[in-house]
């Protein structure tokens, strides 16, 4: 035993201190390399994570300010029926195949329309999905819906502007329900990216657009849609020509509309 244990020491002290301690060297410069990948695969898991929390925008349009218009209310009451594919009007759209935007439009129209139909008719009733017209009284009946949504970011224009284009379809109907006319409105918004987040510059530009179809809608719905004609009663059917009811389509902005609603930032 005791010769066994000299020969030991013998070998452990011919065997040089680096071969020694190669072993240990090799499995501590495992360990930290094992400690160094860890890391780094944690810190690309979290970057991935925020880069693609950074490709999707959700954007809530607030109601729009309307300037009072310098214009004679129509003696009238009008009944205006928010249907619920208006009233929760959600656009998703991925841009580019790799930007992904969620637009919620729809209480803010709801609240538009009740406010600008307030500045034109003396009374204004607002019916939910739910309501059953005929329990109401009023002249004429007002259904507004969107038929087209669409915008632009600064990545597919080449700008520094974010656009948003609404088509609003509005069908009225007079007090007992018959179909008077059928109205399209076509807005336009634009706002440039310039101080502001991409988030807000969207729904800057969205707010404009509604500024505009409020401008059109002001100046021209009487004209169009003849809705003041039915303060007179329901329509008499027998005088109806073979055409049916009025149905105008009226195009992207006018001279007369910029001066009430504006289309872009520097028009406030």
């Amino acid at each position: 035993m005791l010769i066994a244990s000299v020969r030991r020491i013998s070998v452990e002290l011919c065997v040089p201190t680096q071969l020694r301690y190669s072993s240990h060297f090799h499995s501590s410069a495992r360990t930290i390399d094992h400690l160094i990948a860890t890391k780094l695969l944690k810190s690309s898991v979290i970057l991935i994570s925020l880069l693609a929390a950074g490709c999707a925008s959700n954007v809530t349009v607030e109601q729009p300010t309307i300037p009072a218009p310098h214009i004679d209310k129509l003696p009238m009451d009008v009944a205006v029926r928010i249907p619920a594919e208006f009233n929760n009007f959600v656009h998703e759209e991925n841009i580019l195949g790799k930007e992904k935007w969620t637009i919620n439009l729809g209480a803010a129209n709801a609240a538009f329309f009740e406010q600008l139909f307030g500045f034109m008719f003396d009374n204004v009733i607002v019916l939910g999905p739910a309501d059953d017209a005929t329990e109401y009284t009023f002249d004429a009946l007002v259904e507004p819906q969107i038929e087209g949504f669409e915008f632009s970011v600064p990545n597919q224009s080449k700008t520094d502007a974010f656009a948003v284009w609404i088509r609003y379809r509005m069908q009225i109907f007079d007090s007992v329900g018959n179909s008077a006319s059928t109205w399209t409105v076509s807005a336009y918004g634009k706002s440039q990216k310039e101080g502001l987040g991409s988030s807000k510059s969207l729904q800057r530009a969205a707010v404009l657009a509604m500024r505009d179809a409020a401008a059109l809608i002001l100046l021209q719905m009487d004209k169009s849609t003849k809705i003041g004609e039915l303060a007179d009663g329901p329509l008499d059917l027998s005088n109806l020509d073979g055409d049916g009811p009025v149905e105008e389509d009226n195009g992207f902005g006018s001279a007369s509309i910029f001066a009430i609603g504006g289309i872009d930032e520097g028009t406030d």
